[in-house]
């Protein structure tokens, strides 16, 4: 292979790793896909009657597979949050990806049975993720802004009314998807987003 083609990879590969982009993708599709293999690992688990951190304490593989895809979508936004604050400061999306990303791996690491640390880091994740979501709306174009938007009230919503104890007929668990979703859909989203406007700018 020609030197020129190997340092044109290799800057390729940087440039997508050096964006912000690509790890919210990625986390954001990890977890969706872990959890969701934790769901089928723990015999009986109902979605709508369990508490999504119900997870955490079930199953040895079960909860196993929850505590690492949490921990590592935390990190991964964590990640995101640093590189978008070297990008600009003055926009907020690094922090509210940092207070999110901090209560992602408080999730993880200190489970259900810890509720002192458990539930504080559950609203952290689930506000500020949401929050992020629709503080985002103004940093892309339309349509895609209206639908991050939609994302972030849906989950902030459903926030409320968990909060409430009003489920709709979905549960306990059911409504707490309703604001884990939002999110995930808006991390993934936003990250694909990212990462290809990264792309064809390298390539301007």
């Amino acid at each position: 292979m020609e030197p020129t083609v190997t340092c044109r990879q290799h800057s390729r590969a940087m440039t997508i790793l050096r964006s912000p982009g690509i790890w919210l993708l990625v986390g954001g599709l990890e977890i969706l896909f872990l959890v969701h293999l934790s769901e089928l690992l723990y015999p009986g688990y109902s979605i709508s009657a369990n508490y999504i951190s119900d997870l955490g304490v079930g199953p040895m593989l079960s909860s196993a597979l929850f505590t690492v895809a949490v921990i590592l979508f935390g990190l991964m936004a964590l990640l995101a949050a640093a590189l978008f604050r070297e990008r600009d400061r003055k926009s907020l999306i690094w922090l509210l990806l940092v207070l999110s990303g901090i209560g992602a791996i408080g999730v993880g690491a200190f489970n259900e049975d810890n509720p002192l640390i458990h539930r504080p880091s559950a609203l952290l994740a689930f506000l500020f993720g949401n929050l992020a979501a629709l503080y985002s709306y103004k940093m892309v174009r339309p349509p895609l802004s209206c639908v991050f938007a939609l994302l972030g009230v849906i989950g902030l919503s459903a926030m409320a009314l968990y909060g409430g104890g009003i489920y709709f007929g979905l549960g306990v668990g059911g409504m707490e998807r309703m604001i884990l979703y939002p999110a995930m859909f808006w991390a993934i989203s936003f990250g694909a987003y990212l990462s290809a406007e990264d792309d064809r700018m390298r390539k301007v």
